[in-house]
């Protein structure tokens, strides 16, 4: 045997245990002649009352007519107790799915205070973070990992949707926490061995530095090759300032380490990803701000309907009913 069906499929109850209040006028009808039976006198309220004409004690046409509305009224205040909704079109909100790793060079280099923040002169390594952190904030949907690098590369948070993680992790790196030298292709190695089990398609490397490579096991050619063969999307961000020190404004020095960008470059170009340049924290912010828009990896989330309360219905109905039978000519007081 089957229940039958609701009647009215897009309309639900929030609360549908409300709808055990409707015979509540009816036992406070009972309860007072069951007390007078026993021959107990029996004090009864104003609002006792007013259930009983609920219920209905008058014989006569007006007053069936008048306990009728309040039934009614009542019925429809407990409606509106039960927030009743209505299932709005099924909609799929699109959601985000990339899969990225960010790599950090936190290099000796990266300690160079040659970059602007809020009108106050900062570190590499402070600009980085304000930018990246501001790029966290805004992946909502992602799920997303970080790694730093120098004498060797770091995993600091797996691959995770826990962004806020990722952040704390990101606040406490330190300039040579992994060394003073720069191993990139360390770092884009252990970047792909995390990216491997992420799908297809969505597995994307995000490499920030400010040197050469001078260290580490792999060379970031063979490893860019290897993020190749995994499919792994490089884009390179080469960072800092020229290096060299300046008096009045005139170069009197010239750096000692300089961004290696023809290596950058051919890394991103054998993944299939794009290199960019930064020589301060604004230009620095623009190039975030890009990668967000080359990386919009769409899908649709699951379907879902929408509710919309219309319990207010009911209720005005109940209080427009209410104000009759308070209105009523003749009703009992």
């Amino acid at each position: 045997m089957t229940l039958p069906a609701w009647p009215w499929p897009d309309l639900l109850l929030a609360w549908p245990w409300a709808l055990l209040a409707l015979p509540l006028p009816w036992l406070m009808r009972w309860w007072p002649r069951r007390a007078a039976q026993q021959g107990s006198a029996l004090r009864v309220p104003w609002s006792a009352q007013h259930l009983q004409e609920i219920a209905g004690e008058a014989r006569h046409d007006g007053a069936r007519l008048h306990r009728a509305v309040l039934w009614l009224g009542w019925c429809c205040l407990c409606i509106a107790f039960a927030r009743p909704q209505l299932l709005g079109e099924a909609v799929s909100p699109p959601v985000q799915a990339r899969q990225l790793m960010l790599a950090m060079d936190v290099s000796g280099s990266m300690g160079e205070p040659d970059m602007v923040l809020g009108s106050q002169v900062v570190e590499r390594l402070t600009a980085a973070k304000a930018v990246l952190a501001d790029f966290l904030d805004r992946r909502a949907g992602d799920r997303v990992g970080l790694l730093v690098f120098g004498d060797r590369a770091y995993a600091l948070t797996p691959i995770t949707p826990d962004l806020a993680s990722v952040r704390e992790q990101l606040g406490d790196a330190v300039v040579g926490l992994a060394g003073r030298e720069t191993a990139i292709g360390d770092a884009i190695t252990l970047a792909v061995k995390r990216l491997r089990s992420q799908p297809e398609g969505q597995r994307v490397l995000i490499l920030l530095t400010d040197g050469v490579n001078n260290a580490g096991v792999l060379a970031p050619l063979r490893a860019a090759e290897l993020a190749a063969t995994e499919h792994v999307r490089v884009y390179t961000v080469a960072f800092g300032g020229d290096g060299g020190m300046k008096l009045f404004g005139m170069d009197i020095g010239q750096a000692q380490d300089p961004v290696d960008e023809a290596t950058l470059r051919r890394i991103a170009d054998v993944t299939g990803g794009r290199f960019f340049r930064a020589r301060d924290t604004a230009q620095l912010a623009g190039i975030y701000a890009e990668l967000d828009r080359l990386e919009p990896v769409t899908a649709l989330g699951p379907a879902l309907r929408p509710r919309n309360e219309v319990y207010f219905w009911a209720l005005a109905l109940a209080m427009l009913l209410g104000a009759l039978a308070w209105l009523w000519p003749g009703r009992q007081r």
